[in-house]
């Protein structure tokens, strides 16, 4: 059974969507979401969906082992970011290294980088004027939205949307392919 443990800091959408597409799955199972927000609304999806979830402060993500301690001891076949918005520490990446991905909502390289989340990054397609935006999912190193690319996805923005409604297009986006990449990654790895 190969196992993913998600990472997200807010409403857990995407934790709830990754959770419901493996939900009957005999070979990949969700064993656990973690959080850096005490009152994260992922945390009511987790309680509702029965998957174990914990909070972590900020020391113990950077300023000690025992988050990376803790994971070992579940040993993840894949570490799934899902609207977690904290820099990975270079500890965690080398103790899982092409073992973490993230979902970024926009055409990477574009609109990356430190601050770059959420309605941000489609406010920034919309003051720019891109024809198309979409999402990226790639591995994570130890700078914001540089990892290998795994897998992008295109949808049209047209005069009349805000940002608002382009985050509506991304969503279905995020919805659709995140799950399946995330399949086709862990069962490409050796299942």
């Amino acid at each position: 059974m190969k196992q993913i443990v998600i990472l997200a800091s807010g409403s857990g959408s995407n934790a709830e969507n990754i959770i419901s597409y493996f939900g009957e799955s005999k070979v990949i199972k969700v064993v656990a979401v973690l959080t850096n927000k005490k009152n994260a609304k992922v945390l009511e999806r987790c309680e509702r969906l029965e998957i174990p979830a914990y909070y972590f402060n900020k020391m113990a993500f950077s300023g000690s082992e025992s988050l990376v301690q803790m994971l070992q001891g579940i040993n993840p076949d894949l570490i799934v970011l899902a609207g977690f918005l904290w820099k990975i520490p270079s500890a965690l990446i080398n103790a899982f290294p092409n073992r973490i991905i993230n979902i970024h909502p926009a055409l990477l390289p574009k609109y990356g980088g430190k601050g770059m989340y959420g309605i941000r990054v489609h406010q920034a397609v919309k003051d720019n004027l891109e024809p198309e935006t979409g999402i990226t999912i790639h591995f994570v190193n130890e700078n914001y939205d540089e990892g290998a690319v795994l897998f992008q996805a295109k949808t049209e923005v047209v005069p009349t949307d805000d940002a608002n409604t382009i985050a509506q297009k991304v969503h279905q986006l995020e919805y659709e392919h995140f799950p399946k990449v995330i399949e086709k990654l862990l069962l490409e790895d050796g299942e």
